[in-house]
């Protein structure tokens, strides 16, 4: 019994042992670019756009950044745009305007840039993000990422008079909800289910979050959407479905042709 105690014991220590927490000074300005900067930039954004926009438009809006990446993705990777591809992005824009042009309520045009803005870095991120996980397990990326973005945040908020503790002690237990189960262990658990179901069921099932927020937002918020705007942002979420599943499919075509 207590030898089986002890290997239980050992069994998170010897986890931790064998995982590979050491990265080469590349990989850890890389990481310090997804964490420090990118995703620091993407969640101030997100979060200034819902002072001015419903949480379920800026949320809608985020998720305009697979078309963002084949964008980025032509210009910097050099990939072709194919006719689907252009589809899509046609497909998304056509949506973009069935939303914005039916507003339930009023819409800030600041608001707005700044969920754009969000999504245009969250691209960004994910472009640079896909080279480091080739190089860098998962896991070690996610935890270098979470520690780089808390030191920029906590660096920022105290430079710029921004980061306080004057709140009540009931105020903790959203701040440590958010962090934890919206941040860390969404990062986790996304890219243990990337590992799983591959990266493009993951980003497809991902494009629920917009029909989440909308649905909580409406609960707990008392949010509202006009129906043309429910339609637009529908038609948003195939055209950046229609460019994930694209893309896909042109890199198993590429691997069918190297492998024959």
């Amino acid at each position: 019994m207590a030898g089986a105690s002890t290997s239980f014991g050992d069994e998170p220590y010897l986890w931790l042992k064998e995982k590979n927490w050491k990265v080469s000074r590349s990989h850890l300005l890389y990481l310090f670019l997804l964490g420090g900067i990118f995703y620091m930039m993407q969640s101030s954004f997100y979060f200034q756009a819902v002072k001015y926009i419903p949480s379920s438009l800026a949320a809608l809006l985020l998720y305009l950044n697979p078309i963002f990446v084949a964008i980025f993705s032509f210009f910097i990777n050099k990939e072709k745009l194919t006719k689907h591809i252009i589809i899509a992005i046609l497909i998304s824009f056509l949506g973009m305007l069935l939303v914005l042009g039916a507003p339930e309520g009023k819409i800030q045009p600041l608001g707005i840039a700044l969920a754009v803005g969000a999504a245009i870095v969250y691209s960004m991120y994910i472009i640079v993000g896909n080279k480091v996980t080739a190089h860098v397990p998962p896991i070690t990326a996610s935890a270098y990422i979470a520690l780089f973005a808390a030191l920029s945040f906590f660096v920022f908020g105290i430079g710029s008079g921004t980061l306080h503790f004057q709140f009540d002690a009931k105020g903790w237990l959203p701040i440590i909800g958010t962090s934890f189960v919206s941040s860390v262990l969404a990062m986790l658990t996304f890219f243990a289910g990337m590992n799983i179901i591959g990266p493009t069921k993951a980003a497809i099932l991902s494009m629920i979050e917009p029909i989440v927020t909308f649905l909580l937002s409406m609960v707990f918020l008392h949010e509202s959407i006009s129906s043309l705007q429910m339609i637009g942002g529908l038609i948003v979420l195939s055209g950046a479905m229609l460019v994930v599943t694209t893309k896909e499919l042109k890199l198993k075509k590429k691997s069918t042709s190297i492998s024959a």
